[in-house]
């Protein structure tokens, strides 16, 4: 069995990343664009402030990242934040 190379080790995040947001993501939470703009009208009511879909993914990665911070070496963390960044991708485009 060979040892993890930091080119193999990207790529299983990645790959996690990519199945969560186009596979597994719809089937469990529904439409990325729907849920994100639902949040952002949320989060702006409670915050007196207009927060869009992709501000919803920049702050949904701002969470996963104070995660990480505290805790860098739980992969679960890296993905979340790939899987972020492409749903704010989706909504920003």
């Amino acid at each position: 069995m060979s040892a993890e190379t930091p080119q193999s080790i990207r790529q299983a995040v990645l790959d996690r990343a990519a199945q969560a947001v186009t596979v597994d993501r719809a089937a469990t939470h529904g439409d990325v664009e729907a849920s994100f703009v639902a949040l952002s009208a949320i989060w702006s009511a409670r915050l007196g402030v207009t927060v869009s879909a992709a501000q919803v993914a920049i702050m949904l990665v701002d969470l996963k990242g104070t995660r990480a911070w505290g805790n860098p070496g739980h992969e679960d963390n890296w993905v979340d934040i790939a899987g972020y960044a492409a749903c704010g991708a989706e909504v920003a485009g």
